[in-house]
């Protein structure tokens, strides 16, 4: 019964010893004492070691004993007593002369009938280049952040630049026209150095709208209201997020109606209100600027779109959404409405 037994666990250990030394991964093989049984070519190419020197060894007197770390040590007599399984154990591999490698070991001890004799295969994986590519990859991903934090301060300084030029020039210029059209620029230049300010504090994937738009509205104000117990700026919405690139669409939006509305809603100093609401329910969203300002005129043909206009319109086509304008009571709701499978624009 016993030598059936020992021929059995000999043919089972000469079938592993073959399968280990045809393999194009990097295995070896030890017995009990974590003697080497067996070593692929791939291991000893790898770490530039003698085949033939390889087997009979202890894994530990590999090379110049760089293999010998205490915890790998540990680690491997607890596999094979099935206290513990090496699964991905990463341990730096430092051999004179050779410069350091990262590797990835995993070990697993083998069930063989003949309970006596132990066996445990380990496999390694040199992950140097891949840990390095990842590092650079960090890198690269840093200093891309400081160029665009860099480049976001630029641009703001520009506009800033940009909003005191057309100031000056619309105090000096004579024409009532032409005043009106600088002032216009400046506001829109302010408001989009706004816009450029909050997605720059943001730096995240997606933009939590309700706080956006309040701070949106907050430059706004202290830009264009100049009595905030007369005229009131507010912002109703829901937890809703938005990707940058729609948000930034969403805050041009809201930026020209409520422009809009502080232009035409409250003529001869009349007080009142704008509200800025915003719900959404997955992909759909609607999102209005309503006032209870001097409502539309009656009975006058309608005005050709200005600027403003056709901005909201465009930015509307751009999200696949309608744009409606309709009478408060009072005043006027603009509204801008996406709706899975519905595109398009109408005022």
């Amino acid at each position: 019964m016993e030598d059936n037994q020992s021929a059995a666990s000999a043919v089972a250990n000469s079938l592993a010893s073959a399968l280990i030394a045809s393999s194009d991964a990097p295995i070896i093989l030890l017995d009990g004492d974590l003697t080497i049984l067996a070593a692929s070519a791939s291991f000893s190419r790898i770490f530039q070691l003698e085949p033939s020197a390889i087997p009979g060894g202890s894994m530990f007197a590999l090379g110049d004993g760089e293999w010998d770390v205490p915890q790998l040590r540990s680690l491997l007599r607890a596999t094979l007593s099935g206290a513990a399984k090496v699964d991905a154990y990463e341990m730096d591999l430092n051999r004179p002369g050779r410069g350091q490698r990262r590797l990835v070991i995993t070990a697993h001890r083998l069930d063989y009938a003949d309970t006596a004799n132990v066996r445990l295969m380990l496999a390694v994986s040199d992950v140097t280049e891949a840990r390095l590519a990842a590092r650079l990859k960090d890198d690269l991903l840093h200093e891309k952040a400081i160029l665009f934090q860099e480049l976001q301060h630029r641009i703001a300084n520009s506009l800033q630049i940009i909003a005191s030029v057309l100031m000056q020039s619309a105090r000096t210029v004579p024409s009532p026209e032409i005043k009106g059209y600088l002032f216009d620029a400046h506001n829109r230049v302010m408001s989009v150095a706004a816009l450029q300010r909050q997605l720059a504090a943001t730096q995240v994937a997606e933009v939590r709208l309700r706080t956006y738009f309040a701070e949106l509205c907050d430059s706004i104000g202290a830009s264009m209201i100049s009595d905030h117990e007369r005229l009131t700026l507010a912002v109703e919405a829901d937890d809703g997020v938005a990707t940058a690139d729609v948000s930034v669409s969403l805050g041009l939006i809201v930026t020209e109606l409520v422009i809009n509305a502080l232009k035409h809603a409250f003529p001869e100093g009349r007080g009142g209100a704008i509200i800025v609401s915003y719900k959404s329910d997955r992909s759909d969203w609607s999102l209005s600027v309503s006032d209870n300002g001097a409502g539309m005129p009656k009975g006058r043909v309608p005005a050709k779109a200005g600027l403003g206009t056709s901005i909201v319109e465009a930015l509307a086509r751009q999200l696949e959404a309608t744009v409606t304008v309709s009478a408060g009571n009072p005043g006027t709701i603009v509204s801008v409405i996406r709706r899975s499978g519905v595109a398009g624009a109408t005022a």
